[in-house]
């Protein structure tokens, strides 16, 4: 039977982060008891999707799932092993603010089958978590990966953000350290991006404390040599582990396999077809229990638009994409793509191993740009030997590298 992945959206936090413009509430605890009961519903009434598939999978994710606590995660998770056929040894992750999880609460998860755990650290210095708006201390992150490791987690996965507001190399630097200190299994790192209707966006636009690209690029190349140097090679855009500690469930996403998502805004794509939920959370409680319209988009993916994700996805990890599965699974020529990949090789951005290509550290950087210019490559060259392919190609304007692009960034950190 073919695997499956779930993804369970917890969107209760104690405070919004300043920088969040994800589908979380604060001051809602009201409708926790509601939502749950909402949730729990939705995942029995959707059992019949998952008949024949094994999950292999399961990713609680928010807002803040540790907030509710470890009795109602479980109590999910009970739900869930019910209705589908979860396997022993699924990836089983829980996102927990450093803040609001406790021994107990993860000595139950982790009898409950949780076996692995992501902490939002974020940062080791004090100012910098108070600038973006986080409850926790660096404390606090030491205390819970501790209880974590007590309570019999041996799968820890450490966030962290640079190019925060008047952040330096050396405040980089200093966290990155200190959570190699905590020796976790996975550790992932994530550039500061200001999105719109967020307070750091209002605060932070265009501001000049917000450290600019080249310190973004050297924070970043610091961060994969570093890593790379204390046993964590890169193997996605964002992501470092010990071997075979890489985030099964995020591997779905980028490799195109079925997975499906339980909750306000939730996204999901299972043989071909791709759907969310509404983001509103009383719509999608009253939608759930009334039997009203919980479906925000839908959106069959039509071949050569899974082969234009294919690159687009791949290509964020160390795997890259295969000339051997694309024609497999594409029935495509790989020449063009080929041809644009030697260029980029040529100037450090790509490599090759086998039959498979993938962006250096540096092509990472670049990494918006340069699959934009394979997406139009691809687009082009089915056009040409299959003209009737014209209705899936959209219109969008060439690409091309901008100059102040055509650079290697090169890190000087001592």
């Amino acid at each position: 039977m073919q695997n499956l992945g779930l993804y369970i959206h917890i969107p209760f936090c104690a405070s919004k982060c300043l920088y969040c413009d994800f589908c979380s509430y604060a001051g809602m605890d009201d409708l926790i008891p509601g939502y749950l009961d909402a949730l729990e519903r939705h995942i029995e009434e959707s059992a019949f999707l998952m008949e024949g598939r094994y999950i292999d999978t399961v990713y609680f994710g928010g807002g803040t799932p540790s907030y509710i606590g470890g009795k109602r995660i479980a109590s999910i998770f009970d739900t869930i092993k019910s209705a589908c056929d979860v396997l022993k040894d699924s990836e089983v992750t829980i996102e927990c603010n450093p803040d609001s999880v406790t021994l107990r609460d993860l000595q139950l998860l982790r009898k409950s089958g949780f076996n692995r755990v992501s902490f939002g650290m974020q940062s080791a210095n004090a100012e910098l978590l108070k600038i973006i708006g986080r409850r926790h201390s660096f404390t606090q992150v030491q205390s819970a990966v501790a209880q974590a490791r007590k309570a019999g987690f041996d799968n820890i996965n450490l966030d962290l953000i640079y190019g925060l507001p008047s952040q330096t190399r050396k405040d980089w630097a200093d966290s990155l350290g200190r959570a190699l200190e905590l020796r976790p299994e996975h550790i992932s790192c994530y550039g500061l991006k200001l999105e719109e209707g967020t307070k750091l966006f209002d605060s932070y636009n265009n501001s000049p404390l917000l450290p600019g690209d080249d310190e973004q690029a050297d924070m970043y190349l610091y961060a994969v040599e570093t890593l790379h140097q204390y046993g964590y090679p890169q193997y996605e855009i964002s992501n470092f582990s010990l071997p075979g500690y890489e985030c099964k469930h995020n591997l779905k996403y980028w490799r195109l396999e079925d997975y499906m998502g339980f909750g306000p805004s939730a996204h999901s794509f299972a043989q071909g077809r791709r759907y969310s939920f509404v983001s509103s959370l009383t719509k999608y409680i009253s939608g759930v229990m009334d039997g009203g319209e919980i479906i925000d988009s839908i959106e069959d993916i039509p071949p050569p638009a899974q082969a234009a994700e294919y690159i687009m996805l791949g290509m964020r990890t160390n795997m890259g994409i295969s000339e051997s599965e694309y024609a497999e699974k594409y029935r495509g020529s790989f020449d063009a793509l080929e041809s644009l990949f030697k260029d980029y090789e040529q100037k450090g951005w790509a490599e090759k191993s086998g039959d498979s290509w993938h962006f250096t550290s540096s092509g990472y950087l670049l990494s918006n740009t340069l699959i934009g210019l394979l997406l139009e490559t691809e687009a082009q060259a089915k056009l040409w030997t299959s003209p009737w392919m014209k209705d899936y190609i959209s219109d969008e304007p060439d690409l091309s590298l901008p100059s102040d692009e055509n650079k290697i960034y090169v890190s000087d950190f001592s």
